[in-house]
């Protein structure tokens, strides 16, 4: 929750700082985050779901797109955090980096590599997208996906081992601005 903090505090300096300078029409042009397959604080979809211990989805990343990146953007970092989920500091799902500054779009099922970035490690030790798995029965998980933009190309000392709390040391000093949407899931008993 550190983590977002700080980049939520950060987000509204530099949005205040750019309302300021740049006046009304900077101001319209806001840094966002959606999902054609689900709306913000909406159900995920069922292949978005994990594979795995007890859960039968097709652990399929969700399609991402954005816009209004701020200007000096060179990459972006994705995560996906369960904050609701039943162990201290939640769950990384996905910690993604690297991802190009001209991308404004994330396929459905975006594999790794040098046109899609690269995957950090997942809570669940796996350096690639782990969907949602909450236990049967709690009420519906929270999945926070925050997209950073950064004045980088890559993100100094990130790799495959990096973790969601080892990115956000890493770019301490590179977010230029961050856009945010939430899904939600769900199991029955």
């Amino acid at each position: 929750m550190k983590f977002f903090a700080v980049f939520r505090a950060f987000t509204v300096a530099t949005l205040a700082a750019g309302a300021v300078a740049g006046g009304p029409a900077r101001a319209a042009n806001v840094f966002a985050l959606h999902s054609p397959d689900f709306p913000d604080g909406g159900l995920m979809p069922v292949r978005a779901e994990y594979r795995g211990m007890g859960c039968r989805g097709g652990n399929i990343s969700p399609r991402l797109v954005w816009s209004g990146a701020p200007a000096g953007t060179r990459s972006f970092a994705l995560t996906v955090h369960d904050p609701d989920a039943p162990m201290a500091g939640g769950v990384w799902h996905w910690v993604r980096f690297d991802v190009p500054g001209r991308l404004r779009s994330l396929a459905s099922g975006s594999p790794p590599g040098p046109r899609a970035g690269r995957d950090g490690t997942t809570t669940f030790e796996e350096a690639r997208y782990d969907g949602p798995c909450p236990p049967p029965g709690d009420r519906p998980h929270h999945y926070e996906f925050v997209l950073l933009a950064l004045d980088v190309p890559a993100v100094p000392g990130a790799g495959a081992t990096t973790t969601g709390p080892g990115l956000a040391k890493l770019l301490a000093g590179h977010v230029l601005g961050e856009a945010r949407l939430t899904g939600r899931f769900g199991r029955p008993r």
